[in-house]
């Protein structure tokens, strides 16, 4: 096996400050990253990644930075089943750029054992990214394994809440009416009126051939592929 890469912060910095790109950081700029990033093209930041392997150390020295890279970098190369519950909620609330707060959900969060616990406590927290990593969970569980889950209480909530939720919240919570609706046809008609009548996404600019993430057009496009 290969060993991993020794590496310090500094060096770590340097390499992702060379990959910057200036398209990257005016992209990463409108969508809230501020200016503590170098503008790293996802894909170099998992080749970086890929380099160093797994060194937990180091991603908890590039977290502190605040660098959005830096923070990706973080990330992929952490090790889960070393951070306590409240390590990982500390990291959850430290997020302030949505793109880190996803991959920290999807690569750290998902992975980690306590994360049912840790989905309850965020879905009763008002903190934006709290609620993201909350719905986020949810939103897993619904697709995966909705046995336990309150579906009703959970469009009841999507209904009245949604609106008016910080956008870092709106997106899963979005995502989860989405699931809903795809996972559970007894509900379908409900959450799509939901998704009509709140109208979240409705214009929002899709790519062609993606899906919209306006709920109706995405639970019908994605049950159409189910049958």
């Amino acid at each position: 096996m290969m060993a991993a890469m020794t590496i310090t912060t500094k060096d770590a910095l340097a390499k992702l400050e060379a990959l910057g790109n200036e398209k990257v950081r005016a992209q990463n700029a409108k969508n809230g990253a501020g200016k503590k990033q170098f503008g790293v093209r996802l894909g170099d930041i998992r080749n970086v990644a890929k380099e160093i392997k797994t060194n937990h150390e180091l991603a908890l020295d590039l977290w502190k930075t605040k660098n959005v890279d830096a923070q990706l970098l973080a990330i992929l190369i952490m090790k889960p089943k070393s951070l306590s519950v409240r390590d990982v909620d500390r990291l959850v609330r430290s997020v302030t750029f949505t793109q880190v707060a996803d991959w920290l959900n999807a690569y750290i969060v998902k992975k980690h054992p306590d994360k049912e616990a840790l989905r309850e406590q965020w879905m009763a927290d008002d903190h934006a990214m709290a609620a993201r990593a909350g719905w986020t969970l949810t939103s897993e569980r619904v697709a995966k394994s909705s046995d336990d889950l309150d579906l009703d209480a959970l469009l009841d909530r999507i209904e009245a809440e949604m609106v008016d939720a910080p956008e870092a919240a709106k997106w899963t919570m979005n995502a989860c009416l989405a699931e809903i609706g795809i996972n559970s046809p007894k509900r379908r008609k409900r959450a799509l009126s939901i998704g009509e009548t709140l109208g979240v996404y409705r214009d929002y600019p899709t790519s062609k051939g993606c899906t919209s993430p306006f709920a109706p057009e995405w639970i019908n496009e994605m049950v159409k592929r189910q049958s």
